[in-house]
C-alpha cells in the first residue's frame, strides 16, 4: 500500500465521467481530485488501481503542467520548454512504482489535442514536444503526421491544451486501457468495451442472477458482466454466425453461452431474466435482420417478457424515438445519459418494469412507478 501522494489522470468516453469517477472511488484505494471533460483526475493509495478501471479509456501519469501557449504557431516553441522542464528519471520511477513498465519503452508516441483556434494543427504540437521527449530519453520518435500507427513498444505520451493549461501525460501501461486482452475478434458495430463495462456496472449485477444479452454480437458486453459480477448466469443469442464465433472466441474458457436465437422471438421462458444488458442493431453499422425486420417493437416485447419483476435493462440506442414502445410494454426508464462516442450521439438508458395498480373507478389502471423517480442528466455538449 502507498500513501495517497501520486496522481493519476483517467480519460473516458464523454458522457462517462461520473460513472468513471464511481468506479474509482468503489477501489477504496483512491480519492478524487476533480472531475472534467473526459477525465477524472485521482491520487492512489494501492499500487494495483490503474488495471482495474474498466470505464477507462486510458489512464496516465502526470509529467508535467504549465500555462497553455498562445495560438500562433510562433508560440510552439515553448511547448517544447514545457517537455524539458520535468525530471524524466522520477517520472519513470513513479511509473514503475505503479505496476507500468520500467523505463519508455523503443520509442516515443505522442498524441495531443487543444480546445480554441489556433493556427496550428494538432500534428505540429505532437512534433514539437514528441522530437524533445525523444531526444531527452534517447529513442526514436514516431511521427503521428502521416496516418502510421505507431510500432508496438513505444511509450505512449499525451499532451493537452484546454486554454488554461498544458498538460504532459505518459501512459501507465504499455498500451490503452480499452484494449481489451480478450478481443481477438471483432465484427462490425463491436461495443467499445469501457462503455460496455459501464453498461455492465449501472445494471448492478449480482452472483447468481442471469444476465441476457439479445443481440450480443462479439459479446463484450457479456464478458465486461463477468468481470463486473463473477458468478452471473451470461447468456447471448445472435442470428449472424460470425457474431457467435466472434462471442465464442472472444470468451474463451469464461462462463459465457452463446446460441443462436431471434432477438424478436427468444428461446427464453417469461420473467426468467434478472438483467437485460444490450446494443441493438438499429441500423448503425448493422440493420435488424429476423422478426426484428420491420418491426423494431418486438424487441421491446420481448424484453418486457423475459424481464422478472424485479429486472432492469440497460440499453444503447441511437435515439429517444423508440421508448414509447418500451413505456407500452410496463417498462420505464429511469436514467438517460447521454454519450458521445465516435462521432455519434447514443443515449444510455436503464429501465424497469412498471407495476401496475389494481383496476379503479371505471377499471382503468393507474401506473405505480418503483422506488426511483424517472430522470436525464443534462446533455452536455459535443465535444
Amino acid at each position: 500500500m502507498r500513501t495517497p501522494r501520486v496522481f493519476l489522470v483517467a480519460r473516458c468516453v464523454r458522457g462517462l465521467e461520473s460513472a468513471l469517477g464511481t468506479e474509482i472511488l468503489r477501489t477504496h484505494s483512491a480519492t478524487i481530485d476533480r472531475i472534467g471533460h473526459r477525465e477524472v483526475g485521482f491520487r492512489v493509495t494501492d499500487d494495483d488501481i490503474a488495471p482495474r478501471l474498466r470505464t477507462a479509456d486510458d489512464v496516465f501519469l502526470p509529467a508535467h503542467r504549465r500555462p497553455d501557449i498562445g495560438p500562433h504557431k510562433s508560440d510552439l516553441p515553448e511547448l517544447a520548454a514545457l517537455a524539458g522542464e520535468f525530471d524524466l528519471a522520477e517520472l519513470a520511477r513513479d511509473r514503475r512504482a505503479l505496476g507500468g513498465p520500467s523505463g519508455f519503452g523503443d520509442g516515443i508516441e505522442i498524441s495531443a489535442s487543444f480546445l480554441g483556434r489556433r493556427t496550428y494543427n494538432r500534428y505540429d504540437i505532437e512534433d514539437t514536444v514528441g522530437r524533445v521527449l525523444a531526444e531527452r530519453a534517447g529513442l526514436p520518435y514516431h511521427s503521428r503526421r502521416h496516418g502510421e500507427a505507431p510500432p508496438p513498444g513505444h511509450s505512449g505520451w499525451r499532451l493537452t491544451l484546454d486554454g488554461t493549461d498544458a498538460t504532459l501525460l505518459l501512459r501507465l501501461g504499455r498500451r490503452p486501457a480499452h484494449r481489451r486482452a480478450y478481443k481477438n475478434a471483432t465484427i462490425p458495430g463491436t461495443l467499445h468495451p469501457p462503455v460496455a463495462a459501464a453498461m455492465a456496472q449501472a445494471a448492478e449485477l449480482r452472483p447468481g442472477q442471469r444476465v441476457l444479452d439479445p443481440c450480443c454480437g462479439a459479446g463484450t458486453l457479456l464478458i465486461e458482466a463477468h468481470h463486473t459480477a463473477p458468478g452471473t448466469s451470461l447468456l447471448g443469442f445472435d442470428l449472424d454466425p460470425a457474431a457467435r464465433r466472434a462471442a465464442r472466441e472472444n470468451a474463451g474458457p469464461l462462463p459465457v453461452t452463446v446460441r443462436r436465437g431471434d432477438a424478436g422471438a427468444l428461446p427464453v421462458a417469461d420473467r426468467s431474466v434478472d438483467r437485460v444488458l444490450c446494443n441493438p442493431p438499429w441500423g448503425g453499422q448493422v440493420d435488424p435482420t429476423g422478426r426484428l425486420a420491420g418491426h423494431p417493437e418486438r424487441w421491446w416485447h420481448e424484453l418486457a417478457r423475459v424481464l422478472t419483476d424485479e429486472g432492469r435493462a440497460v440499453v444503447l440506442l441511437p435515439d429517444a424515438s423508440s421508448l414509447g414502445d418500451a413505456l407500452t410494454v410496463g417498462l420505464s426508464p429511469v436514467h438517460v445519459q447521454r454519450l458521445s462516442l465516435f462521432g455519434s450521439r447514443p443515449l444510455l438508458i436503464h429501465l424497469e418494469r412498471r407495476v401496475l395498480a389494481p383496476p379503479k373507478g371505471r377499471g382503468e389502471l393507474r401506473d405505480q412507478p418503483r422506488r426511483r423517480r424517472s430522470r436525464t442528466t443534462a446533455q452536455p455538449r459535443s465535444a
